[in-house]
């Protein structure tokens, strides 16, 4: 915000603020937060505006878009203001996406961060975990191997990729149980002793019988 202060107080604002006027005849601002405020950082006291005629819908848009953009938004404050402008709509998420300038695909896949635990967001938040971080971690639903997932993630500093890697290994499912080939072996070995005994007994004019069962 300093940098752009500067930049503005020698350069002047080069991108005019919108605005839209009230009906007490005030504007109320609509996009350039962050150039109105570094404007009154370094006392400018007139900056160009463009003033616009929208509905409190339109101007709710704006002003998240505007937010969206913005590289320091936390992703969960995005998630949410898109469920309150949804809210506000009440309409289908294809036509709020439309209305927003984005993809349904990434309106759907923005609010499915809501679907983490308050314990979840502040575990992403201070370890720096990205949006695609989360992403990841979601595809995972039973809520004890999500946070070992993201215990994981955490303490070995995965970036994305690695992250998606380890959630593919946690749903692949375990491999069945194979019985060792020294048991197997050592079965039929014993199988195969019983059997020659009772033939030298038979032979031998000796009674001899035996059973197999499963065991």
């Amino acid at each position: 915000l300093r940098e752009l202060a500067m930049s503005i107080l020698h350069n002047g604002l080069l991108q005019p603020i919108s605005v839209r006027k009230t009906q007490d005849g005030r504007y109320q601002l609509i996009a350039g937060e962050r150039r109105l405020r570094a404007c009154r950082m370094v006392g400018v006291e007139t900056i160009p505006a463009v003033v616009y005629e929208f509905t409190d819908d339109r101007t709710a848009a704006l002003g998240l878009l505007e937010n969206m953009q913005r590289r320091a938004l936390d992703p969960f404050e995005q998630a949410e203001g898109l469920r309150e402008l949804l809210a506000m709509w009440r309409c289908p998420k294809d036509i709020a996406a439309k209305r927003l300038g984005i993809s349904v695909q990434t309106l759907r896949a923005k609010l499915r961060l809501l679907l983490l635990t308050d314990e979840e967001r502040e575990l992403c938040q201070s370890a720096g975990l990205t949006e695609g971080h989360a992403r990841a971690v979601l595809r995972i639903a039973d809520p004890a191997a999500r946070k070992k997932v993201f215990e994981t993630v955490v303490k070995k500093r995965y970036n994305v990729s690695q992250t998606r890697a380890l959630v593919e290994r946690t749903l692949r499912p375990a491999p069945p149980k194979k019985t060792p080939a020294v048991m197997v072996r050592d079965a039929r070995l014993f199988a195969n002793t019983i059997d020659r005994a009772e033939r030298l007994l038979t032979t031998g004019g000796g009674p001899a019988t035996s059973e197999r069962g499963e065991g």
